[in-house]
């Protein structure tokens, strides 16, 4: 398992990140300690869950739960320091949590305890703004975002607002580094700036999706990744199971995220599954598993810091893992890029 970077931290993040949204719905506890042991035997140092989680659906009796299983993991082990740990502060509008409330000063140091009692730890190493007070073009918002009704100078004074207390809990030994997500270039650089005034800790990594269906980070993104060191952490790397192939001619596996959420956080699209055909029709050509391919393809990226995949199952965990040891020709890649202008944003 290759090591990378993680920002100017100093951390090192293994290639792939155990998602842990499923833990507490899809997966239950003991097969969530399961994959644990299992992914870190396998070379696996990074683990990324955060407050609001489990997910499928979202739900204020659940919320907190994918943290506590984490933390009986930690308890009962003894192994906190065998791996780097991720987790995030809700944004506003979540009414399962805080009600709604926008990220702030007033909610940082109180949800941060939160997270320390539930994850039975006394630090965390990555401490993630899971998405901004004033919104996103991410969730498929991308097609109709019109940012014209920010107020800037708001938006910096929160930002100001929050740095100071992120580094009162950097100083307190609760959090080590400081990440976003599902955050735009404007809104990273504003945070690289201000940090870089003196005002809190440097932002050390970007939470967003990113696949072979999802690329908007290619563009000005990347950039500010490349220049700033600044690295991604793609979530949802196989298209919420989309480029597995499984969904392919309208099947819904049973207990599958589909069969939760039919239309897959806007991802069901009449265009989605052409394009995931060009994909499965490239591996097929190629004598390659899809998954692997996928997660193969992640690793190439320049701005890669860490590929978080999610596994309901002990199986499923398996497989992606096996992704590491294949590298792709440079005629998959040529294939793969003439397939993303075929089949570009498909949804």
């Amino acid at each position: 398992m290759k090591m990378n970077p993680l920002g100017r931290t100093g951390m090192q993040v293994s290639e792939l990140c155990l998602g842990t949204m499923t833990f507490g719905t899809q997966t239950p506890e003991a097969e969530a300690h399961a994959q644990i042991d299992y992914a870190l035997a396998a070379g696996v140092n990074f683990i990324d869950t955060a407050e609001m989680y489990p997910v499928n659906p979202v739900r204020a009796e659940t919320t907190g739960r994918s943290e506590e299983i984490l933390g009986t993991w930690n308890k009962k082990t003894g192994r906190r320091g065998d791996y780097i740990l991720a987790t995030k502060h809700s944004g506003e509008g979540l009414a399962a949590v805080r009600d709604g409330a926008p990220i702030s000063s007033k909610t940082i140091a109180s949800t941060v305890e939160g997270s320390l009692k539930r994850l039975q730890t006394e630090y965390i190493d990555l401490y993630q703004f899971h998405w901004p007070n004033r919104g996103s073009y991410m969730f498929r918002k991308n097609w109709n975002f019109d940012p014209s009704t920010q107020n800037r100078e708001e938006t910096l004074d929160n930002m100001r607002d929050c740095l100071e207390a992120l580094q009162g809990q950097v100083d307190k030994g609760n959090i080590r580094a400081f990440g976003l997500s599902n955050e735009s270039a404007w809104g990273t650089a504003q945070w690289l700036r201000l940090a870089e005034e003196g005002l809190g800790p440097r932002v050390a990594s970007i939470q967003n999706e990113y696949s072979l269906i999802c690329r908007m980070y290619d563009t000005d993104l990347a950039e500010l990744s490349v220049n700033e060191d600044v690295g991604l952490l793609a979530f949802s790397p196989l298209g919420t199971g989309l480029l597995t192939g499984k969904y392919q001619e309208g099947v819904v596996p049973e207990g599958s995220r589909k069969s939760i959420v039919p239309e897959l956080g806007g991802r069901h699209s009449p265009r989605v599954y052409s394009a995931v055909a060009a994909y499965l029709d490239i591996a097929a050509r190629h004598g390659l598993d899809p998954v692997h391919m996928a997660l193969a393809w992640c690793r190439t990226r320049p701005f890669m810091a860490s590929a978080i995949f999610g596994a309901t199952t002990q199986a499923q965990l398996e497989h992606a893992l096996k992704s590491v040891a294949l590298e792709l020709s440079a005629e998959v890649l040529e294939e793969i890029n003439q397939a993303h202008r075929a089949h570009p944003m498909p949804y």
